[in-house]
């Protein structure tokens, strides 16, 4: 498998796609600064096709949601930086109604229905967690649509940050193309976005935060704006004043972490900050356990990190959930990392899936997943967890 078996079929799906010749087609897409990059490629992409859409931003998959999206016929929907490790769930309530492509890295689940797209580019050799963003995946697929979007280079690779490898695999390509079409100039080690005299990391920390923490106050859609024309002054406002309130949280977490330590079993340390991000995006619990992963003093290095969130019911331009969830994510510090690695130790998706089975939709990668559980089923999650690494 290579990119040229990816290109072929990415080369279908825009056939579909061109046949359909959809009016208006739907975005649904992550959160994140991956999603928000991945998003704005699509988003320009469809535009100079003359597609108008819409566009829903998840933190995550629920089955609702996905249910009411895809009742209807003849829709055209695109998932990006979302949708791969559903893509069973997705096939299952599409039933061939609905055109849909699905550009993402998170680890897949297998698609049974020809009308989902699945172009996942693990699914043709490469590892979504080291060779490619969601960004980059959304990127390739837009060239495929069109060669006019090779300005768009520069999104895969603010995307591209959150993979902590730096720019290897399919991303080292993207950059010399980025470098060589004028998309990016190298400035010392670092690189910057021509047209907006802007250094590609610094982008993706405002888009973090603004996607993130700004979830339900308009965040992301001010994300995908900063992402085609820039960070406005505005923006740039908001996100201070939004860091600034998830520091402050932050500190308070860690203080009381600090203080009554985490709860552990014998392979997971645990810990519940239940409504203290309130009014933020639950995607600030996993980033919360990514740092969390580097406390030596605080944490222990060969167990798994997950931290819970309560979920409010609310998803902005969707309406109220019907149930009441809470989120667990998962991180896998350095020693665990090695362990998954050997083959001793579940990778932290997988092991998220399987116990979490029945009740619960996971997502993510080998060493940072997350999953969203009905509020009555934490401990469950956790025995399940327990149970499973005393097996393996």
């Amino acid at each position: 498998m290579s990119l040229k078996d990816f290109e072929e079929s990415a080369k279908q799906a825009v056939m579909q796609l061109r046949l359909a010749k959809p009016t208006e087609t739907l975005i649904v897409y992550h959160d994140d600064a991956d999603g928000l990059c991945s998003v704005a490629v699509i988003k320009k992409a469809l535009e100079r096709e003359g597609i108008s859409l819409k566009m829903l931003c998840l933190e995550k998959v629920y089955k609702e949601i996905i249910k009411g999206l895809q009742s209807k016929t003849g829709k055209t929907i695109f998932y990006v930086d979302i949708g791969s490790s559903h893509a069973d769930l997705i096939s299952e309530y599409n039933e061939g109604r609905n055109l849909i492509i699905i550009l993402d890295h998170h680890d897949p689940k297998p698609s049974k229905d020809l009308k989902v797209f699945d172009l996942n580019l693990e699914h043709f050799g490469f590892r979504g967690e080291t060779d490619f963003s969601g960004a980059t995946c959304c990127y390739l697929f837009s060239k495929v649509l069109n060669e006019k979007n090779l300005d768009l280079s520069y999104l895969a690779l603010v995307g591209n940050c959150e993979i902590p490898n730096g720019f290897s695999g399919i991303n080292r390509a993207v950059l010399e193309e980025a470098l060589r079409n004028g998309a990016i100039q190298q400035k010392g080690k670092n690189f910057e976005i021509s047209k907006f005299k802007m250094r590609i990391d610094a982008l993706f920390s405002k888009l973090q935060i603004l996607g993130a923490v700004g979830y339900y106050e308009g965040g992301p859609e001010l994300g995908v704006n900063a992402c085609l024309e820039g960070v406005s002054k505005e923006t740039e406002e908001k996100v201070d004043v939004l860091e600034a309130r998830r520091k402050e949280v932050n500190r308070f977490v860690l203080g009381r972490l600090y203080r009554e330590r985490l709860k552990e079993t014998e392979h997971i340390q645990w810990f519940d900050a239940g409504d203290a991000y309130a009014g933020m995006g639950t995607k600030v619990i996993g980033q919360f356990c990514s740092f969390l992963s580097y406390q030596t003093r605080l944490i222990k290095p060969n167990k798994y990190i997950m931290g819970f969130v309560n979920v409010p019911k609310e998803i902005p331009n969707w309406g109220m959930l019907e149930e009441r969830f809470v989120k667990a994510s998962v991180r896998a510090p350095k020693t665990v990392q090695q362990l998954i690695d050997d083959g001793k130790l579940l990778g932290a998706v997988s092991l998220l899936d399987k116990a979490s089975d029945g009740f619960g939709l996971a997502d993510g990668h080998q060493y940072a997943a997350s999953i969203i559980v009905p509020n009555d089923k934490k401990q469950t999650l956790i025995e399940n967890a327990e149970k499973l690494m005393s097996v393996h």
